[in-house]
Formats: structure tokens, C-alpha cells, sequence
């Protein structure tokens, strides 16, 4: 099932933040139905830095690829600004697809971008993020891909400015709307309000964030569609690689942390290692 034709459904879809093969596979172990591909967790995790617009238009596509080869399920991937003006929201759209993305969310922020819940960002004209969206269209192979449109003006021009903005947005062609950092309960619900049953909504959860962490069946009921939990991943493995390297650190072993990890098979395990070895016998001796 496409994501186009899952959007279908009233039930939310729940969309995990991944990074790369590693947290694709654990997360399509566990049952979820897409995968949320963060630019802010591969910046977090390719290049130990911030969300801030450092991470590349190829590196992103690079990750993306990498996980289309480790999991069949839909990827909505972040496409940032496009990385530049229309023109470069083309080729983005290009890359991604051809990478194996389902989704593109791109941003009205100006370039280079930063995290839509830290202060300070700055926004494009609406007019002009209307035309990426509208150029973006243009450029995608598939309908089944679709346009994920962004916008980050509730911290910059308030409230109404991003409602307004998200109309513009939705009559240019946006299949998605994602108005992001709602800074209460009752923005998330007059969000959902104003474009419920127009098109489908999607939320943000970020632990420490502008907008009030809920769940995904409060989220659906209010009438969002898509819930993301972008970096959730990179915070709790970042909190117990800190907690190993003390640990390793401090005894000299990892006896005393062996308990909250795998062993040298129980990764295997859940990687496929057996599976695959044999699969490449089963090559070699030409059997079916």
C-alpha cells in the first residue's frame, strides 16, 4: 500500500524518526507502517552537529537510499528549504524520488534553515514558497509521491500567518499540510479544525518542544493524520551511548553495562546475519 492510498484511512499513521539501515530495520521490526527520515537526526548523527541547515541535498539522498534498500515501507523524508530556490526544490525532488522516498516535506524558512523549534528563523514570501511547492509537482514522476508543505510562521509572524500561509500553501498543490511548533493544545485543535477533511494534517512530537507532547489517539481524534517522532531516536540512543562510554570508561569493561546491550549474536540476531550467509550459499551453489 502506497502512503497516498494509507493517508486514505481515518486511523493516524504513526511515523518513527529514522536515520539510517540500523534504525529502519528496528523500526520496521516493530510494527509500524512508514518511517520518517529526519534531516535533524542525520545531522545529529552523520555529523555531530545541530539542526541548522549543515547537512547536504547528497547526504540526504545518500541515507535515503541506504534505507530504501533495508526497508520496504513509505518514507517521508525531510527536503529541508529544497536546499535553495525552486530550481533546486526541482532537483531535490528528483534526488529524493529516485532514492525511493514516498514523501517530500519541504519548508518556507530561509536557507540556510534551522530546527522549527529553536528561535530565531526567518521565513521566505509565501509567493515563493507556493512556487516550490508548485515547481516540485512539476517535477515528480509519480503522483503517488507526494508534497509535504511546512510552514514555520507561527514563531515568526503568529498565529494567523501560519494559517494563512498553510492556504496558500494547500492551493498550490500541497498533498500534506505540516504547520509546525502549534504552542498549545488549542492551536494543534484550530489547526485541525480549519483544514480537516480538506487535506491530510501532520503533527510534530518533539520531547522538550514548542508544542505539548500528546498522543497519537488524541492527535486522531482531534483530526490530524500523520504524527511524526522525528529525533525521539537520536535522544534516547545518544543518552545510552553516553551512559556506555562513562561506563567503559569508568571500569575499564562492559560487564557492568552487559545488561543493556546486545551481545556479538544477539545483534547478529536481529540484523539477519544467519539468514543472509546462507542466502549467499544458497547463491553460490546456483540453488533456487
Amino acid at each position: 500500500m502506497s502512503l497516498k492510498q494509507r493517508l486514505q484511512k481515518k486511523d493516524i499513521l504513526i511515523a518513527p524518526g529514522v536515520y539510517d539501515g540500523l534504525t529502519a530495520s528496528l523500526a520496521t521490526a516493530a510494527g509500524f507502517e512508514a518511517l520518517y527520515l529526519s534531516g535533524a537526526a542525520v545531522a545529529y548523527t552523520r555529523l555531530g552537529r545541530p539542526d541548522i541547515g549543515l547537512t547536504s541535498v547528497t547526504e540526504m539522498t545518500d541515507t535515503m537510499a541506504l534505507i530504501a534498500d533495508r526497508s520496504e515501507l513509505p518514507v517521508i523524508i525531510d527536503a529541508d528549504t529544497g536546499f535553495g530556490n525552486a530550481l533546486n526544490a526541482q532537483r531535490t525532488m528528483r534526488l529524493y524520488e529516485r532514492a525511493g522516498a514516498s514523501a517530500l516535506q519541504v519548508e518556507d524558512q530561509t536557507y540556510p534553515k534551522r530546527c522549527g523549534h529553536l528561535s530565531d528563523k526567518s521565513l521566505i514570501p509565501a509567493e515563493e514558497m507556493a512556487g516550490k511547492v508548485r515547481a516540485m509537482a512539476d517535477a515528480r514522476r509519480s503522483d503517488e509521491t507526494l508534497i509535504i508543505a511546512r510552514t514555520d510562521a507561527i514563531a515568526v509572524e503568529g498565529f494567523q500567518a501560519a494559517i494563512d500561509r498553510a492556504e496558500t500553501y494547500l492551493e498550490a498543490g500541497a498533498d500534506v499540510l505540516f504547520i509546525e511548533a502549534p504552542q498549545s493544545r488549542e492551536q494543534l485543535s484550530d489547526i485541525a479544525q480549519r483544514f480537516e477533511g480538506r487535506v491530510p494534517l501532520l503533527a510534530n512530537m518533539v520531547e522538550g518542544g514548542s508544542t505539548p507532547i500528546t498522543g497519537a489517539d488524541d492527535l486522531e481524534e482531534q483530526g490530524y493524520s500523520i504524527v511524526i517522532f522525528p529525533g525521539g531516536i537520536v535522544r534516547a540512543l545518544a543518552r545510552t551511548a553516553q551512559d556506555y562510554y562513562q561506563s567503559l570508561h569508568q571500569h575499564g569493561s562492559n560487564r557492568p553495562f552487559a545488561d543493556r546491550m546486545f551481545d556479538f549474536n544477539g545483534l547478529n540476531g536481529v540484523i539477519g546475519t544467519a539468514d543472509m550467509l546462507a542466502k549467499g550459499v544458497a547463491y553460490d551453489r546456483n540453488e533456487t
